[in-house]
Parts: structure tokens; sequence; C-alpha cells
């Protein structure tokens, strides 16, 4: 088996397929944002290795889909308490492949990873509801298991964001083939292991590493895919949506976002400005971060001074040092990408009252945390998802024009909302076209409670029982009344 050793973890680069390791015939690099270092070369799966683990999960369904919730959710226990036994390096390899900061990583992503997989297995147990009367008959819902789903998850937080999908696929009864993403694949790995040890059977959990236009194409357009999960961009999002289409392969999609931070002049400022800087958490790559900070005119002032002079008390750099603030971006790729969105609006007119370009005493792949005002209207980064440690602020004047400004956009992922006003407060987020909106608070995150987005930033819901209507069939039998047996019919 072909390992590489990262943080002192051993990982094996094979894929999982129907409980083995399976090399492949090529391989990719695996970079480390840290200091662009190759820490791993990677199998490179294709259709191949795709048809080979789709073809062990439909194998391994009728078995995992015949088990009782009681049965499944044992299993997805074990798998949380693995997850949880070994959080510490996962941590540990998921920092050095994606550069996240090690301290998130252990006391709250990775927790959050296990506490995934058994929330769902006690949703599963649970899960139920109740009869219903029409007319005499009854009405009996049920959720069957769909058969194979396809999770495909981004690499700003692999792991976790894997597991919020694929612990209620298993849940609902599906086997599951996972394509990790090319620029953070480790940790997949690792929780292949997990699985395996946990007693998953063989072929209910797989994983094909490889490049999305090659695994992840493969995957989604396969005929015998019965549901789809990804998390991603827009662009890839539409692509995948075409390929899943021939097939009418059920989807969800959680794409990306551009979020808005409405802060009025009621709000505890001083809070708002604490949450505001944390929007620069890893590194900017988040999709639900409120990067276009919305500040009413009787308050500009203040938030800015308050803003810049806490701003400079962030330390950036190596994300395994524990006083470190802002890690790197992901890629060199992903890094022009960024620093092009703030020099083409700094070109058009907006002036960067904070950072505004790399990092230059780092070099590499830090970018400096960047605060711009005076853009204009309708400009380029007002509108599209940079994912980079960049904010634009704007001054409004009232809520009928702040709404304007905060629903000024393609996406409608998530809101932020900082007022003294109760009231104002509700009628506020009634209007704004976004999934989740937060309120005095940022990513206070329920299971239960339902998460996707609006326009551009995705189909469909998950979260407690949305989930288990997409990745099961949700069924319902209507009984007539029984009529009483003749006893003396023969």
């Amino acid at each position: 088996m072909d390992t590489t050793i990262v943080e002192d973890v051993e990982v094996s680069t094979e894929h999982w397929i129907g409980g083995e390791r399976v090399a492949s015939g090529e391989t990719f690099a695996d970079v480390s944002p840290i200091d662009e270092t190759t820490i791993a070369n990677v199998a490179r799966g294709g259709a191949h290795e795709v048809d080979a683990a789709v073809a062990a999960a439909h194998e391994a369904f009728p078995n995992w889909a015949a088990l009782s919730p009681k049965d499944r959710a044992a299993v997805l226990h074990a798998v949380g308490e693995g997850i949880e036994k070994r959080a510490l390096e996962l941590a540990a390899v998921e920092t050095r492949d994606n550069g996240s900061l090690l301290r998130s990583m252990q006391r709250s992503v990775m927790p959050r990873a296990g506490h995934n997989f058994h929330f769902f297995a006690d949703e599963l147990v649970a899960l139920a509801h109740e009869d219903f009367d029409t007319r005499g008959h009854t009405n009996h819902v049920s959720w069957d298991p769909a058969g194979v789903a396809a999770v495909i998850t981004p690499w700003n937080a692999p792991l976790m964001l894997g597991t919020w999908r694929l612990a209620p696929a298993l849940a609902a009864g599906n086997t599951v083939v996972f394509k990790p993403p090319e620029w953070a694949p480790l940790t997949a790995s690792l929780l292949a292991d997990i699985t395996h040890e946990a007693g998953m059977p063989d072929g209910v959990f797989n994983v094909v590493q490889g490049i999305g236009e090659e695994a992840g194409a493969a995957l989604t357009a396969h005929p015998d895919v019965d549901r789809i999960a990804f998390t991603g961009s827009v662009d890839t999002g539409k692509l995948v949506a075409a390929a899943a289409a021939p097939n009418l392969t059920p989807l969800s999609l959680e794409l990306g976002g551009k979020s808005p931070f409405l802060i009025f002049a009621d709000a505890d400022l001083d809070a708002a400005v604490a949450q505001a800087l944390g929007q620069y958490d890893n590194a900017g790559q988040v999709c639900l971060a409120g990067t276009r900070l919305l500040v009413e005119d009787a308050a500009i002032d203040a938030f800015v001074e308050r803003f810049l002079e806490r701003a400079g008390a962030l330390r950036q750099g190596d994300p395994r040092d524990e006083t470190i603030d802002l890690g790197p971006l992901i890629t060199r790729e992903h890094f022009e990408r960024v620093d092009g969105f703030v020099q083409r609006a700094k070109a058009a007119g907006a002036r960067a009252v904070l950072g505004g370009g790399p990092n230059d005493e780092l070099g590499g792949l830090y970018y400096s945390p960047t605060l711009l005002t005076d853009v204009p209207g309708g400009t380029e980064i007002l509108r599209r998802e940079v994912f980079g440690p960049v904010l634009t602020i704007q001054p409004f004047a009232g809520e009928d024009e702040v709404v304007r400004m905060a629903n000024d956009t393609d996406y409608g992922l998530a809101a932020i909302v900082y007022t003294g006003d109760p009231e104002r407060a509700r009628r506020v987020s009634e209007r704004l076209v976004a999934g989740t909106v937060w309120v005095n608070c940022f990513f206070v995150r329920d299971l239960r409670a339902p998460f996707g987005g609006a326009r551009d930033s995705g189909i469909g819901r998950e979260g407690g029982q949305w989930s288990f209507d997409f990745y099961a069939d949700v069924k319902n039998v209507c009984t007539a009344p029984w009529q009483p047996q003749d006893a003396t019919a023969s």
C-alpha cells in the first residue's frame, strides 16, 4: 500500500473501494499551502475507479439498507467515536494539507465532524411522522433508502464538510462514493480507515481520489448514482447539474456566497467590530463569510476606527502556530485570483485602508487581510465571491437602502444583522434573500435547522429531517379502513 507521513501520521494515498486499498496508474501532487511543498503523490482516479466504486456501493446497498435504524446508528456512532479518538491527528493532517488554523481544527472543526455522525445517528432512530387520517383512510410516511449517493466536497474544511453530507446519506441507508477535493484530499483517506475500524461493511463507504474534471465528472454523470451532494463554486455546480440531468439524478448543491453584514448605529459596535474581524477566519476562505460590511452612516467612522485599531493586532503566518490568526491561501492559482479581484477594485477607484495585496514579509501564499472602502457601486468585488481575506465597507442611510444593497447580488447563502432593536431585526431579516440570517451572532449552527442557499447559492436544504427528505425516497402508504372478515367464509 502506498502511504505518506504527514505531521507524524501515516496516510494512505490510495483509493478505498469495496473495503480495499486500490492504486491507480497515475498520481497527482498534493501541495501544502503552508510552504508550497509536495506532501504526497495521490492516486489519480478516473472513470475506471469511479465505475469500480459505484459497483461496490451498489453491491453493498441491499444489506446496508436492510439494517434496522438502530443497527445502522450503532455503526455511525462508532465512526463518530473514531473521529473523536483521532481528532488531533486529523487536525494536524488537515492543517498541513489545506493551511487552516490548527487551533481551530482541534477545538471546533474536528469535534464538529464527529458530532455530525452522532447527530444523524440519533436523528435516524428518532425519525418518524405521525400517521394522519383522510376520510377514514390511514396515511403512513416512511423514508426509504435511495441507493448510491455521490458526495463531493471542497477544500476549505474537507473532512467536516464531508461528514455533514456523508453522515445523513449513510444514516438514510444509502451507500456512498466520496470524492474529496484534490487540493486537500488526505483526511478523507483517514476517514476510510476510521469507517473500516468502526465496522462499516465493505462497499458501504468508498473514496475515489482524483481531479474534478476526471473523477468528479465521471461520478456525477454515472447512471447508477441515485443522489449527488456537491459543495463548491457556482460554475462547477452548473457543470454538476448538467452532468446529472440526463439521469434525472436528484441534487443538493451548496454553492458560493457573497453575504452582507448589516451594522446599524444602535448595535453594540464593539461586538460588531469583533465579529467583522472574524470574517477573516480561515484566511477568508469561508462561503458563509459576511464580506460586505454595510454600516449605517452615523456609525461608520467609529466602526472603521475601531476595526483598524483591532486589525493591527492580527497575526499572519504558519497556521500550526497557536498565536497565528490567519494562514495562507490554498494554492498559487487561487492566490492570484484573489489578488486579481483586489487590484481590479483598486483600479476602479476603491481604496485599501488595510492590506490591499500580498503579505510581502511572509511571501508564499500569504495574503494580507484587506479592507476596501470607497468601492464604486456595481463593482465586480461587490458582486462576486472572492474567497479570500478581503472585506468591503459601504455606508447606508436607512433600512430600505441597506436591504436593497444587501440583496443586490446573485447569491443568497447567508446574512448577518447587528442591531439593538428586536423589531428592526425582525423586519430586516424578513426582507433579506438568504438561506440563513444571523442576528447579533454568526455561525451558530444547530443541525436540526435547515441549511442551504437561495439564488445562485444552491439548491435544496439539508439538516435534521430535511437531510432525510433528500437522501431518501419519501413514501406515503394510504390504507383504506379494514373491513371485518366473515368468519363463515370458506
